[in-house]
């Protein structure tokens, strides 16, 4: 898999909705690719390496999660050295559905390799994570279940969800996810079973006419992905277009991450 981020400027179909970037992820995007990076650290809690770090340019400074595929953890049922390459398709997803739940997300050479890139977000330390994981009234909490059934996610976890404090949610550790075989777990299980609001259906729709053979988010993502797993990505969008209903846990898989903090 090519270690690049994509080449937004030149992207295919830039003009859908969801698909323009503002200017500050712009910059953001330009910063996190081409700024230097400098480690500061490491978040001893992450499986695998995860480094906080500085990225400058000019005069331009900002703070990043920086996890070299160097320091992946092998697992049994991912291929090694494909989580950084998942973290940034997730990104991809998120833009191009115009969800915005994940930070601007780069693949790039670092100071341990070619890894993944991430804008650092600063928490907003006032919201209960637990309460807010267990509401039902919160549209962007709903989005991200959408978008976690989309991108397959096996790991949605409370500490993965990130408010900020103008009231916008993100969310992190994307790297085990878009598996062919069925893998959802979450904790996000608050909407299984009923319709989609119009909105997801609206959005879903678009997601799959770029998922076309060929197509635009198809091509993006095959930077990243294996065709089979960019494949795999565009029949789950379409069985949740048949269905309009939020899906429900495999009974052959456990539902919840563990921990499920």
């Amino acid at each position: 898999m090519p270690d690049n981020a994509a080449a937004w400027d030149d992207l295919p179909g830039d003009d859908l909705p969801g698909n323009d970037l503002s200017e500050d992820e712009r910059e953001a995007l330009e910063l996190l690719e081409r700024g230097t990076l400098n480690v500061e650290g490491r978040l001893v809690d992450a499986s695998n390496a995860t480094l906080y770090c500085t990225v400058k340019s000019h005069n331009t400074t900002a703070h990043c999660v920086y996890k070299p595929v160097a320091g992946e953890r092998p697992l049994w049922d991912f291929p090694n050295g494909t989580l950084a390459g998942r973290e940034v398709a997730a990104y991809i997803v998120s833009r191009a559905a115009g969800w915005n739940l994940v930070p601007p997300t780069v693949m790039r050479e670092g100071p341990f390799g070619p890894g993944m890139c991430q804008l650092w977000i600063d928490l907003d330390e006032s919201v209960d994570l637990i309460a807010l994981a267990r509401r039902t009234d919160h549209r962007p909490l709903r989005e991200m279940a959408v978008f976690d059934a989309v991108i397959n996610n096996a790991d949605r976890k409370i500490g993965h969800l990130l408010p900020v404090p103008d009231g916008h949610l993100y969310g992190c550790d994307h790297g085990i996810c878009f598996a062919e075989e069925y893998k959802l777990r979450t904790v996000l299980w608050q909407w299984r079973g009923q319709p989609l609001p119009e909105h997801a259906v609206e959005t879903l729709s678009r997601l799959s006419a770029g998922l076309t053979t060929n197509g635009w988010l198809a091509e993006e993502l095959a930077q990243h992905l294996t065709r089979a797993e960019v494949a795999a990505t565009a029949a789950r969008i379409d069985l949740m277009l048949a269905s309009r209903v939020h899906p429900y846990p495999s009974e052959d898989w456990p539902a919840v991450p563990w921990p499920p903090v």
